[in-house]
């Protein structure tokens, strides 16, 4: 089908329009016969195909493809897939999708009686006018385009030549002067030796690629940029260097060397890299190995940590109550109060083994006038004006064995702060639930006197 004008017939933004083709018998005949393996996915598909393509309205020049904004296709009543939007982060009302041809020969009625129906709809703009046109094509494999490439020929190697000589010609309104040129000798797709040197004809740089590489990469996914420029360069406007060629055949060129440089008579020298300087090694000294005797022992984890709980446990201090306040002898001892075992009744006092000790020892320490210094056996008399303080009633349970206990011979005395001191050690070490013991002189033998503390 013709290139077809695709204008607006209503009054609303979006546009709807209906086209209508035929096949002749031939072009039905090449389509229907012509499936095989295609490209190299594999894929089973037509290699005569018709395809559709879209394009600007504008006859000053050649245009590329370009689909209308919201488009959306039928063919014979069946909805054909179009290229995917391209992804962008600009917000933009319209998807844009990549212009590349349609292939709808699996949607086409190869029959040439049968008329092909086409319904298009898409978003009208008032500043631009679309086209759309239905060809038929085939498909051709990357060989063999190089084929037909090597087939129109090489560039002659005397039009290189002269760009390099106006590359390199002294210009003397130029401050800066180029001696010589560069080029590297290795494809810059495929990173190794370029075997067949090719280059658009419309680029100004004297860098070339391999035709091969090229072709293969826009088999798989068309982009026809060149990869030194990233200018436009289509198939038509390749063409292979002969100047390149000659060099790549040359016997002068060594098999390692990968740059040639370019002088301004248009001739060119290998480039040699300089050698790099090898890197002084480090001296080497003779390492000698002690050996140990020590045996390391491995220790459980379970005894290193009892062993470490064991270490950190430290006795507690026993803490000892003094009483520094006391300057006088009628101030009674440190009481305590000491609650009665279950065992023992509440009224009666029963004496213990532990008790009769502590009342004969402290009967011993008391005196009728004082106490015992505690250098030795030389008594203090502490006569003292005031009356003593009374004696507290006698209970009514007392123990028998404490009556004599104050008339036992006086033993020797310590001084206030000492008796009461080791009394109330005494009595926080030994588990007694209570006592009575005498707080009085000795010389009160009709009255004895019992505190309980």
């Amino acid at each position: 089908m013709k290139p077809s004008t695709m204008m607006p017939m209503q009054a609303g933004r979006m546009q709807e329009g209906t086209f209508i083709f035929h096949l002749t018998p031939q072009q039905a005949t090449e389509i229907a016969c012509g499936k095989d393996i295609v490209g190299t996915n594999n894929k089973l598909d037509y290699v005569v195909q018709a395809q559709l393509r879209f394009c600007l309205l504008e006859t000053s020049c050649e245009q590329e493809d370009y689909f209308p904004p919201s488009v959306n296709v039928k063919v014979n009543n069946k909805m054909c897939p179009l290229p995917n939007p391209i992804p962008t982060n600009k917000p933009t009302p319209e998807p844009k999708r990549p212009p590349r041809p349609v292939n709808i020969s699996s949607l086409v009625k190869l029959s040439p009686t049968v008329a092909n129906t086409i319904h298009v709809t898409w978003a009208s703009d008032f500043t631009r006018a679309y086209v759309l046109s239905v060809f038929l094509v085939k498909k051709l494999t990357s060989a063999e385009l190089l084929v037909r490439l090597k087939a129109k020929g090489t560039k002659n190697p005397d039009y290189t030549r002269s760009l390099i000589k106006e590359k390199l010609s002294e210009d003397y309104d130029s401050e800066i002067a180029t001696t010589s040129l560069r080029v590297s000798l290795m494809c810059p797709l495929g990173k190794m030796r370029m075997s067949c040197p090719c280059r658009p004809a419309a680029c100004p740089h004297l860098q070339c690629f391999d035709a091969s590489l090229f072709l293969q990469m826009n088999e798989r996914k068309p982009t026809w940029l060149c990869p030194v420029c990233d200018r436009p360069a289509p198939y038509d406007s390749l063409v292979v260097d002969g100047y390149f060629q000659e060099v790549l055949t040359s016997s002068r060129l060594a098999s390692e060397c990968n740059e040639i440089q370019l002088h301004a008579d248009g001739n060119w020298s290998a480039h040699v890299p300089p050698a790099r300087a090898p890197l002084p090694q480090p001296t080497t000294e003779p390492v000698t190995l002690i050996s140990d005797d020590l045996e390391v022992i491995p220790v459980d984890g379970n005894g290193a940590k009892r062993a470490a709980v064991t270490e950190n446990r430290t006795p507690k201090a026993v803490e000892t109550l003094v009483d520094l306040t006391s300057d006088s002898e009628d101030e009674l001892p440190l009481k305590r109060k000491v609650s009665q075992p279950k065992s023992t009744p509440p009224d009666v006092d029963v004496p213990t083994k532990t008790e009769d000790n502590y009342n004969s020892s402290n009967a011993e320490a008391v005196s009728s006038s004082g106490y015992r210094s505690p250098g030795g056996g030389a008594v203090i008399s502490l006569d003292s004006p005031s009356p003593p303080a009374p004696a507290s009633p006698q209970p009514s349970h007392a123990p028998a064995h404490n009556t004599h206990a104050a008339h036992e011979p006086s033993s020797p005395r310590c001084n206030s702060d000492q008796c009461t001191s080791n009394n109330t050690d005494r009595e926080e070490n030994e588990p007694v639930s209570s006592h009575w013991a005498p707080y009085a002189d000795t010389d009160r033998d009709s009255h004895d006197s019992y505190r309980r503390y």
